[in-house]
């Protein structure tokens, strides 16, 4: 067992596809002092990533690296390593990022990588998630922050949130509460993170000098009217 301890104030790589909406839940929480850290750069594969402009309006730099630039994933990898290890980062945030990482990334930032999924892992990992937990017909769906490991959706879980499926729900009904719950897990995880406070035992992540029901508020069920 190890204990994952950082800097006073982590630089962190923030790696997107989209519209970075977690990306803003995270520069709000620096913003404030929920996490003590600074993104040092946000890197998309996309260019029309609106994520980018998210980070620019608040001063952060940016870069893109197209995938498809790339014949080899390592190559793409290695260009990734490059920009992060270039501004110093410590810990890779994949926030929307729709690319599956590799080995090359994974040994330059060991358990330095976390990732947030939209499901309640391990049930529904892959693409789509919260699609694939409404078809299936679950009564509760969630999210999940974890650390990332060579499989998809697979390493140790950090915290994880549950939110209901109600029986008047659309699939875009579900994807919206879930979202409003990585937007509350996420920064926590990271906050954890750069605090010192995650240890890594085999799969289980064990968390330092935080209350139980503490936790537990941060991984609660959220429900319309209720929050």
């Amino acid at each position: 067992m190890w204990s994952l301890k950082l800097s006073d104030m982590t630089k962190i790589g923030v790696l997107i596809s989209g519209s970075g909406s977690n990306l803003q839940s995270i520069i709000e929480a620096i913003k404030v002092g929920e996490i003590g850290a600074e993104i040092a750069v946000v890197i998309s594969n996309d260019e029309t990533a609106y994520g980018l402009t998210r980070a620019t309006d608040n001063g952060i730099p940016v870069k893109v690296i197209k995938h498809g630039d790339y014949a080899e994933r390592q190559e793409f990898d290695k260009e990734l390593v490059r920009v992060l290890r270039e501004c110093e980062v410590e810990l890779v945030v994949l926030a929307g990022f729709m690319r599956v990482v590799g080995t090359v990334l994974l040994e330059a930032f060991p358990d330095r990588v976390i990732n947030i999924h939209p499901a309640i892992l391990p049930a529904f990992p892959g693409t789509d998630g919260q699609a694939q937990a409404f078809v299936y017909g679950v009564k509760l769906a969630g999210c999940t922050v974890h650390f990332v490991d060579e499989k998809i959706d697979h390493g140790p879980i950090i915290i994880q949130a549950a939110v209901p499926v109600l029986s008047g729900d659309s699939e875009s009904d579900l994807k919206a509460r879930i979202l409003r719950c990585e937007h509350k897990i996420f920064p926590y995880a990271i906050a954890l993170y750069c605090s010192g406070k995650l240890h890594i035992d085999g799969r289980r992540v064990i968390i330092d000098g935080v209350d139980d029901v503490l936790l537990a508020q941060q991984s609660l069920i959220s429900c319309p009217g209720l929050n």
